[in-house]
């Protein structure tokens, strides 16, 4: 009988943020993979988790993954979980959940932290309706898919990193001016937690004073700050 893929979402800065489920999970499968398997041993051992760990990252999951889907067929139960949030969302999981379906294979997505739920909720924008961006490419095809993406009249969700995080915002400003309010989140759920809101040029001038750190959401309102009319379409 062909064993489970569990996915775990793991805490993206506050240890609380673990599952009961997600804990029970880990400690119950065969093994688990792992984005970087030294920052997840800190992880389990924090939850005596004594489970043998894997690497899984984009630089090999083409390599292993046959190797993976033969255990999962032949009856391992195998968690995958990334070094924060949920695994596939802007980090490797994709690839092997895919697979795993094709092979008829049960795919369990647990219930979790992911940093950009938080982001949206708290941005007081209208979420009826948003697009997810994640990170844009750093170099090539970055202008023009910023450019798409800023087309997009719903709320918008970004990722960046503190190193382009202020080019980020000069870029956006370049093609919105302040049309468009913003709301930047940090360190969601750590400690230094901060959320800062306004135009780009606002948010420009703020990095000025205070040298960005940690990791950013982005979240840009609607086109005219309002939640997309949704009353004329149908579910089927």
């Amino acid at each position: 009988m062909p064993g489970i893929l569990f996915v775990v979402p793991t805490p993206i800065g506050n240890l609380e943020d673990m599952t009961f489920r997600a804990i029970n999970t880990l400690k119950n499968v065969d093994y688990v993979l792992a984005e970087d398997t030294r920052t997840s041993s800190v992880l389990l051992k924090h939850f005596d988790i004594q489970k043998t760990l894997k690497s899984y990252h984009q630089h090999n999951e083409h390599k292993i993954l046959n190797t993976l889907i033969n255990d999962l067929i032949n009856g391992s139960n195998i968690a995958l979980i990334s070094d924060a949030g949920t695994p596939g969302i802007s980090d490797p999981g994709f690839l092997i959940v895919r697979e795993a379906v094709k092979n008829n294979i049960v795919v369990q997505t647990l219930p979790g932290a992911t940093a950009f739920t938080p982001a949206l909720v708290n941005s007081g924008f209208a979420i009826n309706q948003f697009s997810f961006y994640g990170f844009l490419p750093q170099k090539k095809g970055r202008q023009s898919k910023l450019k798409e993406a800023l087309a997009d009249t719903k709320t918008l969700v970004f990722y960046e990193s503190p190193f382009r995080i202020e080019k980020f915002l000069n870029d956006v400003y370049a093609v919105l001016g302040d049309t468009r309010k913003l709301c930047v989140c940090r360190e969601i759920s750590k400690k230094f937690e901060e959320i800062s809101r306004g135009t780009a040029a606002e948010l420009i001038q703020a990095f000025k004073l205070k040298a960005p750190k940690g990791e950013f959401v982005i979240v840009v309102d609607t086109l005219n700050n309002e939640p997309i009319d949704t009353s004329n379409e149908q579910t089927t």
